[in-house]
């Protein structure tokens, strides 16, 4: 696909995915909020370009920083930050009208060197603990839907975990956590996350019982994430029961970093198994009304931590290292609601679509363009709703033959009465007038009743 750096008065052809996806292809993020939940991934920063940019923007409405926001990386020395990893996750979301999990505050590894091997009195430690919650919840204020205040607290037995802060200070370190996160940003929804605590066993019935003392003494505890970290055939057949005792204690629950890994090569019957095992876990959530939302830990094979920490294992995401969709993502998409053909090959589209984006004028601050919606698929479109994401800040302000709103930088166009019907080979046009400054970059992503755009040449 040619790249479009800038909108001109020519006209500009524009693809739905920038990545080799196929035309007919769902969106994620679009069934999740029909559902009522997000579908989110985590990110790396530093790959948030390209078809790696592309694809995260285009598919999930929500992502978790992977290593960006840990205490290691934003305070490598004490009362020193660095803010470029996560300011970076953070503007993107917000370009691209994402939620952001806020991932995490106190955690016993990934600490910087002066913390892990320092000596404090435990007054001294606990001020370090809440300053430092205090100051990256403060800078985020507003901008982080969910915090993973206190990570992996847990032994396998249920227990509490010897760390650093848990040995000086007692469990009485996650309350105080949790009350900094609270008083920085009163909006954000305040988690505890911890790994095989999916199913029902002990470590998952001493997340139960810490859950239950916190709400006893009053602590701002909003919700629960199950990491859901799985092996291919052994997804917890408790997972749904599991998740809404939790969600009957009154707090929300989430699957805050999903994969699903095999051991390696990957063959047909194990993808096809996976696809199964993404589904339901999918499903368990749906099935959960306090289940906020699901996010996978990295979408792309090539982004996986798996192979560096279990050799021989991998293939744990939707997504092969060349970003095409494997059969999980159609599992996925079936959970929420997508009727495709069921994946692992070609989707058979019974609709398809192209989108040409064209500037007929443009000033100092503002402009004015016609986008055109062709039905290239087989059967007709009736009704029709039309997304794309601003890449540079800009805004709709006036449309006609289409009714335009826009959510941040999300904007979305319903049909007009007249054009609400479109033929096989047919097609719609709209116009609007918009607002830009600084830059009137081409948006790079729209999809047709939740499924991506193919590109049109003009």
């Amino acid at each position: 696909m040619a790249a479009v750096s800038a909108l001109t008065a020519a006209t500009v052809a524009l693809v739905g995915l920038a990545a080799p996806a196929h035309a007919a292809d769902p969106v994620l993020r679009d069934l999740a909020a029909a559902k009522g939940i997000y579908y989110g991934t985590a990110v790396t920063s530093s790959k948030l370009s390209g078809t790696y940019g592309a694809v995260t923007g285009a598919q999930f409405d929500s992502i978790t920083p992977a290593n960006e926001m840990k205490w290691g990386t934003v305070e490598p020395n004490r009362g020193s930050f660095n803010w470029a990893g996560a300011d970076r996750v953070v503007d993107f979301a917000e370009a691209n009208g994402q939620q952001v999990r806020g991932h995490t505050l106190v955690w016993h590894s990934q600490m910087p060197n002066w913390l892990a091997n320092g000596s404090f009195s435990n007054t001294e430690l606990r001020t370090i603990m809440t300053d430092h919650v205090t100051t990256e919840v403060t800078r985020y204020k507003g901008r982080i839907d969910h915090w993973d205040v206190v990570n992996e607290p847990l032994n396998e037995d249920g227990t509490m975990r010897g760390s650093k802060f848990y040995n000086q200070l007692g469990e009485s370190y996650i309350a105080d956590a949790f009350r900094a996160a609270r008083a920085a940003d009163p909006a954000a929804k305040l988690y505890i996350n911890d790994y095989n605590t999916d199913g029902t066993g002990p470590k998952s019935n001493g997340m139960y019982s810490l859950v239950q003392r916190l709400k006893a003494q009053g602590v701002p505890i909003d919700g629960v994430g199950f990491q859901g970290h799985l092996i291919l055939g052994q997804v917890p057949a408790t997972l749904q029961a599991n998740l809404q005792r939790f969600a009957d204690l009154g707090v929300e629950v989430a699957i805050t970093e999903l994969d699903i890994r095999m051991t390696l090569p990957a063959t047909d019957a194990k993808l096809a198994q996976q696809k199964t095992e993404f589904k339901a876990v999918t499903n368990a959530c749906l099935a959960v009304a306090r289940c906020a939302g699901v996010t996978v830990w990295g979408f792309t094979d090539s982004d996986s931590w798996i192979p560096d920490v279990f050799p021989g294992e991998g293939a744990a995401t939707p997504y092969d290292a060349g970003f095409q969709p494997k059969p999980a993502y159609y599992g996925i998409a079936e959970a929420l609601g997508w009727t495709g053909d069921g994946g692992g090959g070609d989707p058979t589209p019974t609709t398809g679509c192209a989108v040409t984006y064209a500037v007929q004028s443009q000033w100092n601050t503002g402009f004015t363009a016609n986008v055109t919606v062709r039905n290239t698929g087989s059967s007709p479109v009736n009704g029709w709703t039309l997304r794309w994401t601003w890449p540079s800040g800009q805004s709709v302000t006036q449309a006609w033959n289409a009714t335009v709103t826009q959510s941040g930088a999300q904007a979305t166009a319903v049909n007009a009465a007249h054009n609400a019907a479109i033929v096989p080979g047919g097609s719609a046009t709209f116009g609007f007038n918009g607002a830009w400054s600084g830059g009137n970059t081409a948006p790079g992503a729209f999809t047709l009743n939740g499924a991506a755009c193919a590109v049109a040449l003009s």
